[in-house]
C-alpha cells in the first residue's frame, strides 16, 4: 500500500485554511487509500522564540482537533513527532548529507530570517536546518507521497535530493518520495488581506478563522471581510481577490462547484458574505462539538498518541538503523 506522511506544526491555533487546504483531504481521502501517518511536528515549533507551555498546549490541541475532524486511529497513525526519537536521529545524518548553500536557498528560511531580524531578534540555527528535519520526518517512514501546498513543494524537492544523494553515496537506503497536490487546491486567504494565506503562526487576527472560533466570531469575521471595489459579483482573483476568496471558500465549504458559477447567483456582496458565514459555521460545527467531547476524555487522546507513537516507531526504527549502518556508524553492542 502507498505510504503517506504529513504533519501539522503547533505554532498557532488551526485555521479554516488548514482544514480546507489539508486536513479535510487527510480525513476524506488519504487515510482510506493509503498507509497514512499524520504527525504533530512539535520539534519544528522550536525554531523561533516560543513559550514552552504554549507549545505543549497547542500540540495537544492540534492532535485533538485532527481526531475531531475525523482522523480514525484505526485507519491511520496519529502521533507527536518528539515522541519518536528516530526523527532527531535521522536529522543529523541528513545534515551531514545536505549543504550550507541548499539550506540558505530555501525560500521560507530567507523570509522567516528576514522577519526575525526585522523584529530585532536573533535567527536560530534550527531555522536554517529545519528543512533537514522535515526531510527526516518523511524519509524515516519510507514515504511514497507527501501531500503539500505550493509553499512546501521546495521542501519535498530537497527531501528527494537528499534521499538520492544518500542512496548514491552509501547504497540504497531511502524511498524517494513525491509531492502530491489535490485536484482542486483549497487555498484560503486572509479575510482582511486576501493577498496573504490564512496562516496560524502569526497570532491570527480579524482575517483568520480558527476551527474553535464560536459561531458568532466566525460570522463577525466573515461579514467584515475585505471585498474590494465594485458592485457586481464576479469571480476575479486578480482584480477582486477579496471577493474571489469568499467565493472559493463558499465553494469549498458547500461542494457547490465552480466559484464563477456561484458568483452568477448573487447580486450583492452582503448576500455572499452571509452565505459564506453560515457555510463556515455549519462546516465547523461538528468539529467543535467532537473536540469538546474529546477534551472531556483526555485519556482517550493520550491512548491514541501513545499507540500512534509505538506504531510510528516500529516503522521508522528499521529505516533509521539501516541508515546508521550505511553511513558507517558502529552498531551498539
Amino acid at each position: 500500500m502507498t505510504r503517506v506522511f504529513s504533519g501539522v506544526k503547533p505554532t498557532g491555533h488551526l485555521t479554516l485554511g488548514n482544514y480546507l487546504g489539508a486536513v479535510r483531504r487527510w480525513v476524506r481521502e488519504d487515510q482510506y487509500r493509503a498507509d497514512a501517518l499524520f504527525s504533530v511536528v512539535d520539534l519544528h515549533a522550536l525554531t523561533v522564540e516560543h513559550e514552552p507551555a504554549r507549545v505543549r498546549r497547542l500540540s495537544r490541541q492540534a492532535a485533538t482537533l485532527l481526531l475531531a475532524a475525523g482522523l480514525d486511529p484505526k485507519r491511520s497513525t496519529l502521533f507527536v513527532q518528539s515522541h519518536v526519537d528516530e526523527h532527531a536521529r535521522l536529522s543529523y545524518l541528513l545534515e551531514c548529507t545536505a549543504t550550507d548553500g541548499e539550506m540558505r536557498r530555501m525560500i521560507q528560511y530567507r523570509e522567516k530570517a528576514a522577519r526575525e531580524r526585522g523584529r530585532g531578534g536573533s535567527v536560530r540555527l534550527s531555522l536554517l536546518t529545519y528543512p533537514v528535519l522535515m526531510a527526516a520526518d518523511i524519509l524515516a517512514y519510507a514515504t511514497d507521497e507527501v501531500p503539500v501546498g505550493d509553499d512546501q513543494a521546495q521542501h519535498v524537492e530537497l527531501t528527494r535530493d537528499l534521499a538520492v544523494r544518500f542512496n548514491q553515496r552509501y547504497g540504497h537506503t531511502f524511498t524517494v518520495p513525491r509531492a502530491t497536490r489535490p485536484a482542486v487546491a483549497a487555498r484560503v486567504m486572509d479575510l482582511q488581506d486576501p493577498t496573504a494565506k490564512m496562516g496560524k503562526s502569526e497570532g491570527g487576527g480579524p482575517g483568520v478563522v480558527h476551527l474553535l472560533d464560536e459561531p458568532d466570531a466566525v460570522r463577525r469575521k466573515v461579514m467584515r471581510a475585505v471585498t474590494d471595489s465594485g458592485r457586481d459579483v464576479v469571480h476575479d482573483p486578480a482584480g477582486r481577490p477579496g471577493l474571489a476568496n469568499l467565493l472559493e471558500v463558499l465553494a469549498a465549504c458547500t461542494g457547490g462547484g465552480d466559484p464563477a458559477e456561484l458568483a452568477a447567483g448573487y447580486s450583492s456582496y452582503g448576500a455572499v458574505k452571509r452565505d459564506v458565514a453560515e457555510a463556515v459555521v455549519e462546516l465547523l460545527r461538528p468539529v467543535r462539538e467532537r473536540h469538546a467531547e474529546l477534551v472531556a476524555d483526555p485519556s482517550y487522546v493520550d491512548g491514541v498518541l501513545r499507540e500512534g507513537a509505538a506504531r510510528a516507531r516500529a516503522v521508522a526504527r528499521p529505516v533509521v538503523d539501516r541508515a546508521y549502518r550505511a553511513v558507517g556508524l558502529l552498531p551498539p553492542v
